[in-house]
């Protein structure tokens, strides 16, 4: 281990669908956290570990931050806020293809509060969707957005400017031991992220009011008795309302198929064994905004 190494957290903030969920899997090389192109798809701050032989950076991947009309949102929300308050450095997302709007103006606000103590790195996430000049002038733009300690392009699809990042975001870090084994690359419980990666192959295709709406429960998960290559997996998918339910189901059932399959092929690489996954769809009358239910699903 090198003379001075640094270990320590940061988070990505910035309003849904910026970039945040694609940039943590690609500076910790694997898939830790699911990505949709419908906005608020992470739901829990899971943590991404990168090990660098002088530095181990702890990415707290966090829901994007917006105005919530929920109690689900709320939630989503005092997430947010809380991990900003316990990391070493934020990077705060911005796309290079969409102007700063009020939405990022919400965020720069609520990160003035915290900028006095923690380090803020402005990210200009999703230049390969970007032309040089728009690229350009989102930097011209994020300098009047608030004060950042760094501002950084980069394309977490393409890879630009990924090891940069990581760079200035290790500087920023105390020095001290690793927190975690080497090799290890979240503190996530499987069950978790089996159930994150459910409800992502959930969300492809779905109407745009449905992704708020879906909720994975996986109620069991264990070596089928007498194998130890095969991992039965039970999830229940709970949606809002039975209108939702036909429209998880499809079809005679085709499109829960569909999602069954899309689902085991990353459960499996995540697990390294065969799964039999078993889904069913159950309705929770408007989970979002009842406390109860809301426990009962994980948050």
């Amino acid at each position: 281990m090198p003379d001075s190494h640094r270990s320590g957290f940061a988070c990505f903030v910035g309003r849904p669908n910026a970039g945040k969920s694609t940039l943590t899997n690609a500076l910790v090389g694997t898939k830790v956290a699911i990505t949709s192109s419908k906005p608020q798809t992470t739901r829990h701050a899971i943590r991404g570990i990168v090990h660098r032989p002088d530095a181990q950076l702890v990415i707290v991947d966090t829901p994007g931050l917006h105005r919530p009309r929920t109690l689900l949102g709320q939630r989503l929300n005092d997430i947010v806020m809380s991990t900003w308050s316990e990391v070493d450095v934020i990077g705060f997302c911005l796309p290079a293809d969409q102007k700063i709007g009020p939405g990022d103006r919400f965020i720069a606000q609520q990160l003035a509060k915290v900028s006095k103590r923690t380090p803020v790195i402005g990210v200009i996430t999703k230049t390969d969707l970007a032309t040089q000049a728009q690229i350009a002038e989102q930097l011209v733009a994020a300098q009047s957005l608030m004060e950042f300690a760094e501002i950084i392009p980069v394309s977490a699809v393409d890879g630009f400017q990924v090891g940069q990042l990581s760079d200035l975001l290790v500087a920023q870090l105390p020095e001290g031991s690793p927190l975690y084994p080497e090799g290890e690359l979240t503190d996530e419980p499987e069950v978790t992220l089996v159930a994150e990666l459910v409800r992502e192959a959930a969300l492809e295709g779905v109407r745009d009011e449905l992704p708020h709406s879906i909720a994975v429960v996986v109620e069991e998960m264990a070596f089928r008795e007498g194998r130890d290559d095969l991992i039965d997996v039970y999830a229940e998918l709970y949606v809002e309302r039975p209108s939702q339910k036909g429209i998880i189901l499809g079809h005679k059932g085709e499109r829960l198929k569909k999602v069954g399959t899309a689902a085991r092929t990353q459960i499996e690489a995540l697990l390294g064994a065969k799964v039999y996954l078993d889904l069913h769809v159950k309705v929770a009358k408007d989970w979002q905004r009842d406390p109860k239910q809301l426990r009962k699903l994980g948050f």
